[in-house]
């Protein structure tokens, strides 16, 4: 009696649960790199994404303008600015000349300069440098501000990833080299596959049964095991050092899996269809094309989310097998990873960089994932 109509069972309530926790916690680091894709360097080095709504405080290290700025006035040499850019609301709390006491003074203090003259920097950051004798050097004097800042968001992280003149930053050709590497790798299989599943499902020859159980062992081969012998192939018949090779890795690799599952979904279509179609004088390829693969939608649509989501995440296959010195063919996974080596602390740009990266997979999924348990119960039940 414990499950009666208009009550649930604790097991239902306890799947919920974990699911919403699921959730949470996928949800928790992708809203994480989005937020901070936003933010500037400061403002990540202030604390977490959580807080990007809040005011932060901020240990900031300014340059004023140079001796070339310096006017004469009243028989000082004077250099006036403010520290901050333009529309940037900033209060300072305390502020220093050097880095052993950057908060020595509070705004309105003067400061006495080390080569003469002073400084005094105001609450809302305006500076002024006063001093006798002319001031001399290349650059302008260096101000440590203790500052709270407002919130801060920009685009030119964007800007700077997918538009970047920096090679090491360019995300842009990147992209494009990823699609370039993804679509024909989905695609190829798919289309191998189903011709195979179809076979497999619905024709009678011999030796059908040890090609499907050879597709069930195919699927536990770990792929490390195949990267340097079909290498050395792809590299004696002249195809190891571009979009041609990788494509034909992805396929061989994702084949097993594609073949298994179109298989299990084709083989539970109902069989009087096929029979009356063939009573009807259809061929098999007529069968194929004109009622299987409508009918097999959902399976195809579940196979092509998994490989578009392993192509384009793929590290190791791109790495073995597009070489390439120039960067014209480097995929994203792969820029990010130099990225990491040469942009170690530039957090914003790697938040941005992962979260470009993220964002075609996320469409794709969302876009085809009630397809997705759909292709995944094919052959499961009756």
């Amino acid at each position: 009696m414990d499950n009666i109509a208009g009550q649930k069972s604790a097991l239902t309530w306890a799947v919920h649960i974990s699911v919403a926790v699921l959730v949470v916690l996928w949800l928790f680091p992708t809203v994480g790199l989005f937020v901070s894709s936003f933010r500037t360097t400061d403002q990540i080095s202030t604390g977490g994404w959580w807080k990007a709504l809040f005011p932060a405080e901020q240990n900031l290290t300014i340059r004023a303008a140079g001796p070339d700025a310096q006017a004469e006035v009243d028989g000082l040499y004077v250099i006036e600015g403010q520290l901050f850019d333009a529309g940037k609301d900033a209060t300072i709390s305390a502020w220093g000349i050097s880095s052993r006491a950057i908060d020595a003074f509070a705004p309105g203090d003067a400061a006495e300069l080390r080569r003469g003259g002073t400084i005094t920097v105001d609450e809302v950051g305006n500076y002024r440098l006063e001093n006798t004798e002319a001031f001399s050097g290349n650059r302008g004097q260096r101000v440590f501000v203790t500052a709270t800042t407002p919130p801060e968001f920009t685009f030119s992280n964007y800007n700077r990833v997918l538009f970047g003149g920096d090679a090491s930053e360019n995300m842009g050709r990147a992209f494009i080299s990823t699609l370039t590497v993804t679509i024909p790798a989905t695609i190829i299989p798919i289309l191998i596959a189903a011709f195979a599943a179809y076979a497999l499902a619905w024709m009678d020859f011999p030796g059908r049964a040890l090609l499907i159980a050879i597709v069930v062992g195919l699927l536990v081969v770990p792929l490390q095991l195949a990267l340097i012998p079909l290498l050395k192939l792809h590299l004696g018949i002249g195809i190891g050092k571009g979009y041609l090779g990788v494509w034909l890795a992805h396929t061989g690799f994702g084949l097993p899996l594609a073949i298994y599952l179109l298989r299990n979904y084709m083989v539970g279509l109902p069989r009087d269809i096929i029979e009356n179609a063939r009573v009807d004088g259809a061929t098999d390829f007529q069968i194929f094309t004109k009622i299987i693969l409508p009918l097999s939608f959902p399976a195809l649509a579940s196979f092509a989310i998994f490989q578009f989501l392993w192509t384009w995440n793929d590290l190791l296959v791109a790495k073995v097998f597009l070489i390439d010195a120039t960067g014209q063919t480097t995929v994203m996974t792969n820029r990010i990873v130099e990225m990491l080596g040469t942009r170690g602390g530039n957090w914003e740009i790697l938040a941005t960089a992962g979260f470009v990266s993220m964002a075609v997979p996320l469409l794709v999924f969302f876009a085809m994932q009630k397809y997705l348990v759909r292709g995944l119960l094919a052959g499961s039940v009756k």
